[in-house]
């Protein structure tokens, strides 16, 4: 008997010629981001930095269908992005959890799409927990946990989701310089683990070489993408673990956010 043909790995995004535009006062368009394509391949980890207002999130809210495309088009596995879907997760730098929800039951609200019983989601939801390191925290609020913590949470409500691609907007700038480092160390060993389709959104040039298999630079608003670069140091990577190849890489895209325009 014939064998089964391998599954087809998902999460695959594409977007061409995508430009975005914004109504002003005066009935004038703004121009967001300048027409711009990207491919990101399947279980790959990319980084997108540029300077501030160059358009970078904006690129990421259109991919998770938070806003509309002014020209081109973007698909997810082939299927055009038209709002947001549950299989794109998306954690931004502000946590967005419920207040009024323990860690437990804020993960727990992303298992409610798929129906499943209050004892299995909570059993799911504390599992989710654990993996991002937050065993025996499920009862706590957000009130009661750093903010390390609670991008924990986020992250692990995100991924309870089982997302095919994850957009990350900065998730860790507004963390101290030792809770981001143990951050890049959790979330690659979570990356590790799922190998979900990563974009992530930052202005940090060290996070974007520990962190992504490849960076795109952008340009100063409305932004386009300028240089592409390709990481092929080992992993793991970490921020204090520099070599020839790491110190070019950064100077060259120092070079070019001081050039961007």
């Amino acid at each position: 008997m014939a064998a089964s043909p391998a599954p087809v790995p998902s999460g695959r995004v594409r977007v061409d010629g995508v430009a975005i535009r914004f109504p002003s006062s005066g009935g004038r368009q703004v121009d967001a981001l300048a027409p711009t394509g990207l491919v990101l391949e399947p279980g790959s980890f990319t980084a997108l930095i540029g300077p501030s207002g160059c358009g970078k999130s904006t690129l990421l809210n259109a991919v998770a269908g938070f806003v509309p495309v002014s020209s081109g088009r973007i698909d997810v596995d082939g299927k055009a992005v038209s709002g947001p879907d549950p299989e794109v997760g998306v954690v931004f730098q502000q946590y967005a959890l419920f207040p009024w929800l323990t860690a437990a039951q804020n993960v727990g609200f992303a298992l409610k799409r798929f129906g499943l019983a209050n004892a299995e989601r909570r059993s799911r939801a504390l599992a989710h927990l654990a993996e991002v390191g937050l065993e025996g925290r499920g009862d706590l609020y957000p009130g009661q946990l750093s903010g390390g913590m609670k991008q924990r949470v986020a992250l692990a409500r995100t991924l309870a989701s089982r997302p095919k691609v994850l957009l990350m907007d900065e998730p860790f700038g507004a963390l101290d310089a030792q809770t981001r480092v143990s951050m890049h160390e959790l979330l690659l060993g979570v990356w590790e683990a799922h190998r979900t389709t990563v974009l992530f959104v930052t202005h940090d040039v060290d996070e974007a070489l520990v962190l992504s298999d490849r960076i795109h630079v952008m340009s100063a608003g409305p932004g386009r993408i300028v240089e592409t670069l390709d990481i092929e140091s080992p992993r793991p990577r970490r921020v204090d673990d520099v070599d020839a190849t790491y110190l070019e890489n950064r100077n060259r895209i120092m070079r070019r956010l001081r050039h961007a325009r």
